[in-house]
């Protein structure tokens, strides 16, 4: 036997006896359980109020696709120049509105000066609210309009920023004082301004997986691990695939599942794929249109 191979044995050797003790002394913890995550059967999602059909974040989508039954909505938020909570997910009003700048620089009285229809293309590829005013609204409008639908609300503001420093202080104080923790899951792309929210929720609230709890996940997932792998987040919110990262696998939803970490599917407009994923064992489907769900809304609900 040469050296070379006697070095590569020695070296699986250990790193069979590493996995081993690793495996003998670490036990997968589950996340316990919120309130706001316990369904019993699929959930559908409106993405920014079912932004396929109407402006994304206007009263127009929210009210439309409650009418056609969702369970929730998710809602990007950004801080206004007086601080209010806005639903908004650029950091610019250019793709959206008639105007251009930082949504950082208008205060919500100048936001709501701006038409965030002006650019929505419908189905038919006409612009139809472009003759007609569609304001922006606050994740407290849309708290108090909708008492009984699941919120999942995204910090869009980066943690290196005056207004992200401000959000999860003012996020969470807002749904202290609504008194909602049960309908409600706070995420981030940042994973840094989650563990800031949770600062001062203490656990209290559902957190969502930012983009590093998802890469962690991933990595303990595919390599020989993931008995390692113990979450701090109480839901993934994944698109089918995004970068490297396939999330299109039966077996890392059930990974999750087995810590009680559900798994619901991003950006999923056709039926096929939605029922398909439902059958994969994710808890849920976002959609931009909740029209195309309506048929398994009205299934899922009997």
């Amino acid at each position: 036997m040469g050296k070379k191979t006697k070095v590569a044995l020695a070296i699986a050797a250990a790193s069979a006896a590493a996995w081993a003790g690793t495996k003998a002394i670490s036990k997968p913890q589950k996340r316990e359980s919120k309130e706001a995550l316990q369904f019993e059967r699929p959930i559908i999602i409106a993405q920014h109020g079912g932004a396929g059909l109407a402006p994304e974040h206007s009263l127009l989508a929210f009210d439309q696709a409650k009418k056609i039954g969702v369970d929730g909505f998710t809602v990007s938020v950004r801080l206004s120049k007086d601080e209010e909570i806005i639903a908004f997910h650029d950091e610019t009003i250019d793709r959206t509105t008639n105007g251009s700048g930082f949504v950082k620089d208008f205060t919500f009285e100048q936001l709501k000066e701006f038409n965030i229809g002006y650019n929505f293309e419908d189905l038919q590829g006409t612009f139809p609210y472009r003759e007609q005013h569609v304001a922006a609204v606050t994740l407290r409008e849309l708290f108090e309009a909708y008492p009984d639908k699941l919120f999942i609300v995204n910090i869009q503001d980066s943690p290196d920023t005056y207004e992200g420093s401000l959000m999860p202080s003012k996020l969470w104080r807002l749904i202290e004082e609504l008194d909602i923790q049960y309908q409600i899951i706070v995420s981030s792309p940042y994973s840094e301004q989650i563990d800031r929210f949770n600062l001062y929720a203490q656990n209290r609230i559902a957190l969502g997986a930012g983009e590093g709890d998802i890469k962690k996940a991933m990595t303990s997932f595919t390599s020989q691990f993931g008995h390692l792998y113990h979450p701090k987040v109480d839901l993934f919110v994944v698109p089918l695939k995004q970068g490297m990262f396939n999330f299109d696998s039966t077996r890392f939803v059930k990974f999750l599942s087995e810590l009680n970490v559900p798994t619901i599917y991003s950006d999923i407009d056709d039926l096929v794929t939605m029922n398909r994923l439902l059958r994969q064992g994710a808890m849920g489907i976002v959609t931009n249109r909740p029209d195309v769900a309506e048929v398994l809304i009205q299934k899922i609900s009997q």
